[in-house]
């Protein structure tokens, strides 16, 4: 799957414009890299999203096309 539907299914960002704009500006990085909105997200993957003065660290836990309310904070885990 997308980074950037990734970002939008598991609700770590609201739209998939905005994870699109995001990772375009460099504020998401995969394994400590840089990444495109188009990198392939794969189970194990550490992704790290800056927020202006926030900085939110997760490791991917599933991906999944489809995820409601529920099972969306199921896909990552927090990372310190």
């Amino acid at each position: 799957m997308r980074l950037d539907k990734y970002l939008k299914v598991s609700r770590l960002i609201k739209r998939r414009t905005v994870a699109n704009e995001a990772c375009d500006n460099e504020r998401v990085s995969v394994n400590g890299k840089p990444a495109r909105a188009s990198y392939e997200v794969k189970v194990g993957d550490v992704l790290e999203l800056n927020f202006g003065q926030r900085t939110l660290k997760v490791r991917v836990a599933a991906v999944n096309e489809f995820a409601g309310k529920d099972e969306a904070s199921a896909m990552y885990e927090e990372v310190r």
